[in-house]
This record gives structure tokens, C-alpha cells and sequence, in this order.
């Protein structure tokens, strides 16, 4: 097969700021052309003894003892409210790594003006600038703070090294490198000018108001794809991060400064969420909700926009991304070495909290036997603690929260006559939030715990009879109302062309021989339809241009001299 590869590809900026050059009469903007290359970032091994290694102990050292304080930063004006809040270690929740403070009403209220007043002036700001702006703050994470947003991401969010180094790293610098790329192939449009008469063309302006980005914990990279993809494209943004993620989301806040985001383009809101909800709807200046998080939360804004429909400006753009019930479906002639590693990675990495994760798999009885095995086996060489070990391969749950929501899933497991716990199932939160990766084997394939988002270390399997197989692939789109990754497992093509068809609804990521996590930006744009999301595909080439306004300008160089038309004149 021929791969692509976009390792060598460059790209050209373009600048549209200067206005007046005749063009046939015209006065559309020139352009200017800078040339860099690009390219994913590369992902870094640790492996003992590295350079990358060294530096990250040291990172993990120096952090481990502070407690960083962290301020509202409005108009860039630093501000502590009278609430005080405290971002722990998941795995070990005595310990804090950063003291932070939440924005009241009136101080969103703030925000939203600081953000308004900036959002035009940020907007004159060409794009040659912005883009120069953006991939020095690339450089800044690829480099001088690499190793202090992985740290951070470890220490607060309980991810391993490589989890950290995938993430709030590699994917982080792309997201920013990568929007750009998309970007400047957008701007090579140029609308049909038919003749020398007119010339027609096309600008992408900022959305008139502000946008509201509202970000997760479990990816340090989306909160800063979520905040500063709508900022390159000229618009002013209330930045309100997981109170989970506070720490290395403020890490990406401080670069960006750094790197020459002006003061007010970005505002940095930790909030209690309804607050934040029900102000930011409240004001006629909305232009753009970017989430990631839970439906229910999605959905409350989406009424509250709703519901407040009549008193805004412009209609708000919803771009939400809300998780998923992810599948692999093995065929009796998948490799079962495959789906056994591969579903080990997918549903206990992160303990399971990727939108992405496998959480379901359904299983041929003829290969069950084997698998089972396998999987049993693997799990029991897994290590849980804390991510500074770097001999772990899984830390802590996020929060007290989660650990209760996910282990009342084990404990249904426990109680119910059709699901039997075949690995793991334990769990303790005296120190850490720590569950054990935890395999449930079910008769019922429609059982909550085949159904329902869990969002922790739990895989439910369901064995098949292989005579069954179409009723079962029936099963895939029916049972849950998710449709995010999937992924199926076979040797037989004529059956894996037939899934591929069959499947076509049931996930916006779709792999084959491959496990059901581990999108890479500008390779496999993520997003799910359905309850999953907008399907907005962050990391492909239209998700930039869905935070732009774009205006049509048609130039005419000939005056018009009558009214009416050849025809009339008969």
C-alpha cells in the first residue's frame, strides 16, 4: 500500500493586511508568502537512561513539592476571588498540586466584556501574525516547557508518562502547528471571477462577540485546542478548564502569553459550571459554545441557547464532543493475539478515560476460549500506582466522583445473575482513586453495562454463538445511543468489507485491526455523531474554519450605465 506521508510537505502563509494594490483596479488584499515545514510531532520513548527521561524526573520532582497558585486572568488582569479551590493528586488525594480560585457571576460577567471590547481589536491582528504567535508557542511546548506540561498532566490527571507524552506533548504541539496548516490550504480558495469585470473573493473574519470554551481533564491537549483554535481565527475566548486539569491547562495558558497571545484574547475562567452556563447564555454577545464533556451537561447549554435564542446577536455556534459507548466487534478469523492486545490498550489505558475507549466488545465463541485467556493474563501483568513510577501502567481515577460512579458499576456486576466479573473488580480510595482494570462477561447484551457511558477501567464482553453472527452485528447500532470509535477484528476482507458498510453509523472513528483509541491530529480527525458530539473533527481541515465568519466581497471594475436588459429593448 502507498502511504502519504506529510513529513515533507511545507506550507505558505498568507497575509492579508495590506489593502490598495491594483489588481485589475482592485483593492482585495495582497498577500505575503512564508514558507515552514510540517510535520507530526514526534513522540518521545522515556525509556531509562534517555535525555527525556531525566528531564521529566526532575519536572516531576520540582512539582511533586510546590503547590502552584493559580489566579482568574481577565483582560489580562490576574485576579483571586474569595472561592479557593484545590486540585489534587488522583493518586494521592492529600496531596495538592495547585490552589486556584473560581469566577463568580460578576467576574464572567467580566470576562465576557473584556472579551467583547478585545475580540476586533485581536482580529486586525493579520494572520501571518497570528500563525508566526501560534507556532512559537509550538516551539515553546516542543522544547523550553515540554517536560513541565507532562509533569503537570502526570501529577494532576494520574497519566503515565507515555499517556502524558502522547498528549499534553505530541498532540498539544500539533493542534497548533496542524490548525494552521488547514488553515493556509483554506485561504488558497478563491471564489469563480468569470471575467476581467469583477473579481470575487473571500475573507474569514472573527465571530462578532465571544466564544466560550468549555474543556475536560482527561486531555490536556483538547483544552488548548478547544480555547486557542477559535482565538487564531479572531475571535476572543472565556477559557473555563476542568477543575480536574487546572494545573497543566494553566501551564498552556502561561506558554501562550509567552509566546505573544495578546492580554483578553484568551481569558483564563475556572467557574463552578452552571454559573458559567447560565451567564455565558445569558449574554446577547454568545457567538460559539466549543465543548467537551458529558451529555447531560451538552445538553443543558444547548436548552439554555435554546431558550435564549431571541436576545443574541448571532446565532451561537454548538461544536460539543460527549463521549462514547466504543465497541470492538472480532470476527471468527481475527487474530486473536490482535484483539487481545489491542483491547487491553483500549479500555485500561488512562484507566479507561478516553472518549475513545473500548468499552464493549463482542467476541465469537469459537476464538473465546483464547482470548479469554489472554486478556486474563495480560491484566494480571498490568501495575496501578502512582505515574512518577514509570513501571505503571495505569494510575488513579480522576476523582472521588468517578471512583463512585464506575464502581457502581462493578458492584451491579456483582449483584446481577447475568454478569460475572472475570478479572479484577476491586477497588480502594484511601489513598488514590485506584480500581482495578476490571473484565465482565454478560449473557445480556442490552444489560446497562453494555449500553451506558462508564468511563473507568471496565470492559463488558458479550460471546456470541458464531452462527449468530449477523443478529449480533445488529446489536452494535442498536444498543446504545453513542456513535464515536469502533473497531473490528478480522482476517476474512469480503466480511470486513461488509462490516465497514454495515458499521457506517455506528462511529465517527472507524478502525480496522486496530483498537479503538489513539487518533493522531491531521491523521484520523476525531468525533462522533449521535449523543457523541457534533461530529465537528477536531484535527481535520474544517475544524479551524467552523470558528470563522467568512464574508464574500465582489469587486466591479466596469460602472453600470442602464437599467435594463437587452431583452427589454425587443
Amino acid at each position: 500500500m502507498k502511504m502519504l506521508s506529510l513529513c515533507r510537505q511545507s506550507f505558505v502563509v498568507v497575509n492579508a493586511q495590506k489593502i490598495g494594490t491594483k489588481c485589475f483596479g482592485t483593492i482585495v488584499p495582497t498577500t505575503k508568502v512564508k514558507e515552514f515545514p510540517l510535520e507530526n510531532e514526534p513522540i518521545l520513548s522515556y525509556k531509562k537512561g534517555s535525555k527525556e527521561r531525566a528531564e521529566l524526573e526532575k519536572a516531576l520532582d520540582k512539582m511533586t513539592c510546590e503547590c502552584e497558585e493559580i489566579p482568574l486572568v481577565i483582560g489580562g488582569k490576574e485576579i483571586k476571588s474569595n472561592v479557593v479551590k484545590y486540585q489534587v493528586m488522583p493518586h494521592n488525594h492529600q496531596h495538592a498540586v495547585a490552589k486556584y480560585y473560581y469566577a463568580t457571576p460578576d467576574l464572567i460577567q467580566k470576562a465576557i466584556d473584556a472579551s467583547v471590547k478585545m475580540q476586533r481589536e485581536w482580529e486586525k491582528v493579520p494572520f501571518e501574525k497570528r500563525f508566526e504567535i501560534w507556532l512559537k508557542a509550538a516551539d515553546l511546548m516542543s522544547t523550553k516547557y515540554r517536560q513541565q506540561l507532562n509533569a503537570a498532566t502526570m501529577l494532576g490527571q494520574s497519566k503515565t508518562a507515555i499517556q502524558a507524552e502522547i498528549d499534553s506533548a505530541a498532540e498539544l504541539i500539533d493542534f497548533f502547528k496542524i490548525n494552521g496548516y488547514f488553515l493556509k490550504e483554506a485561504l488558497k480558495y478563491k471564489p469563480i471571477s468569470p471575467n476581467k469585470e469583477t473579481l470575487n473573493s473571500m475573507r474569514y473574519r472573527g465571530m462578532d462577540g465571544f466564544v466560550a470554551a468549555v474543556s475536560p481533564f482527561n486531555f490536556t491537549a483538547i483544552g488548548g485546542n478547544l480555547s486557542y483554535t477559535p482565538a487564531l481565527m479572531g475571535n476572543s475566548v472565556l477559557w473555563k478548564p476542568s477543575d480536574t486539569a487546572v494545573l497543566s491547562n494553566w501551564w498552556i495558558y502561561k506558554i501562550c502569553r509567552e509566546a505573544g497571545v495578546p492580554e483578553g484574547v484568551v481569558n483564563f475562567v475556572p467557574a463552578h459550571g452552571p454559573d458559567f452556563g447560565d451567564t455565558i447564555t445569558a449574554s446577547p454577545y454568545l457567538s460559539g459554545i466549543n465543548f467537551t464533556g458529558s451529555v447531560a451537561t451538552f445538553n443543558r447549554l444547548w436548552s439554555q441557547v435554546g431558550k435564549n435564542i431571541n436576545k443574541y446577536k448571532n446565532y451561537p455556534k454548538m461544536i460539543g464532543e460527549c463521549g462514547g459507548k466504543n465497541f470492538h466487534f472480532v470476527h471468527p478469523s481475527a487474530d486473536p493475539n490482535s484483539v487481545v492486545m489491542g483491547t487491553i490498550r483500549s479500555s485500561f489505558e488512562f484507566n479507561g478515560q478516553k472518549c475513545s475507549a473500548c468499552s464493549r466488545m463482542y467476541v465469537p465463541e469459537s476464538l473465546w476460549s483464547e482470548i479469554k485467556a489472554g486478556l486474563l493474563c495480560t491484566r494480571d501483568k498490568l501495575k496501578m500506582g502512582d505515574p512518577r513510577d514509570f513501571s505503571m501502567f495505569l494510575g488513579a481515577v480522576i476523582d472521588a466522583t468517578a471512583f463512585k460512579r464506575i464502581t457502581g458499576y462493578i458492584e451491579h456486576a456483582k449483584k446481577s445473575p447475568d454478569l460475572e466479573i472475570i478479572g479484577g473488580g476491586g477497588y480502594d480510595d484511601s489513598c488514590g482513586y485506584f480500581i482495578e482494570p476490571t473484565i465482565v462477561q454478560t449473557k445480556n447484551p442490552k444489560d446497562k453495562i453494555m449500553t451506558e457511558e462508564i468511563f473507568g477501567p471496565v470492559l463488558t464482553i458479550y460471546v456470541y454463538k458464531d452462527s449468530q453472527l449477523d443478529e449480533t452485528m445488529k446489536l452494535v447500532e442498536s444498543s446504545t445511543p453513542y456513535a464515536l470509535t469502533g473497531a473490528i477484528f478480522s482476517q476474512d476482507e469480503k466480511w470486513a468489507i461488509r462490516a465497514l458498510e454495515e458499521f457506517r453509523y455506528t462511529s465517527g472513528n472507524f478502525y480496522i485491526n486496530d483498537k479503538s483509541t489513539g487518533s493522531v491530529v491531521g491523521q484520523q480527525p476525531f468525533g462522533g455523531s449521535r449523543m457523541s458530539g457534533t461530529n465537528d473533527k477536531a484535527g481535520g481541515p474544517h475544524y479551524a474554519l467552523r470558528w470563522a465568519s467568512p464574508q464574500s466581497i465582489k469587486e466591479t471594475f466596469v460602472p453600470l450605465k442602464e437599467y435594463d436588459y437587452d431583452y427589454m429593448r425587443s
